[in-house]
């Protein structure tokens, strides 16, 4: 059975969506990726995230394509540069995102990290995002405890639909403290880099021998192991 949520407006979104990270930086693999990203949504993966750092662009440009025609189907995710994240900066980057996603609106913007733009003015920017009708949503990203308890002291703050971080079965650091805090407060924690991002980390995970044997015991690949980890983790089902 699949599992899903409700989130951002969605209801029984399936928990695994789609990443563009690296997308849009080699103009020679734009169609493979359109074309990944329509089969993902074919196979019901809706939720779609991306950003005006990838790529410087031209991730969020992919996405447009993929999304031609298809723009009911998906929850779009973009984020914000913490430096374009002032009240008037974060309007006009809002919409050069828009623009290249080729959409009027985004159902969630996220600030990627935190910066030095005050909380409290990147709060009345994505509170004039939605009352123009150009977010849905907003969140943030990258947020460790300490930001995300000065996040719920500003007046809006409780309105931050989810922190996207870091985590997967061998970065779990937001066990200790982020994630019951966000649990508690309600927050969801959406995940980035499940299956570990690419390098020695990654290979250590996919040709882990333990690992390996339990993916072969279950008959899938590694991959799916990690991914049915971290639904589990999100659920409360995984403990160690």
């Amino acid at each position: 059975m699949r599992n899903t949520i409700n989130f951002a407006g969605f209801s029984d979104l399936p928990v695994i969506g789609q990443g563009t990270w690296y997308m849009g930086e080699n103009p020679a693999q734009r169609a493979d990726e359109v074309a990944a990203l329509q089969a993902g949504l074919e196979y019901g993966l809706q939720l779609i995230d991306t950003a005006e750092m990838y790529a410087d662009g031209g991730a969020e440009e992919v996405v447009g394509q993929a999304l031609l025609g298809r723009r009911d189907r998906a929850l779009l995710v973009s984020k914000v540069y913490p430096w374009n994240a002032g009240e008037v900066d974060a309007i006009a980057a809002c919409e050069r995102s828009l623009r290249r996603l080729q959409t009027d609106y985004l159902d969630l913007y996220l600030l990627h990290w935190r910066g030095n733009i005050p909380l409290e003015e990147t709060l009345r920017a994505m509170e004039r995002l939605q009352q123009q009708g150009k977010i849905r949503h907003w969140g943030v990203s990258n947020f460790d405890t300490d930001d995300m308890a000065e996040l719920w002291d500003e007046e809006k703050g409780e309105a931050c639909a989810t922190n996207q971080v870091l985590y997967h079965l061998a970065s779990r650091g937001i066990e200790f403290d982020l994630l019951p805090a966000c649990q508690q407060r309600g927050v969801p924690v959406m995940a980035y880099c499940p299956l570990a991002q690419a390098g020695r980390l990654r290979d250590s995970l996919f040709t882990d021998p333990q690992l390996t044997q339990i993916a072969q015991q279950k008959g899938i690949s590694v991959a799916q192991l990690l991914l049915a980890w971290g639904d589990s983790s999100a659920r409360g089902d995984c403990h160690s």
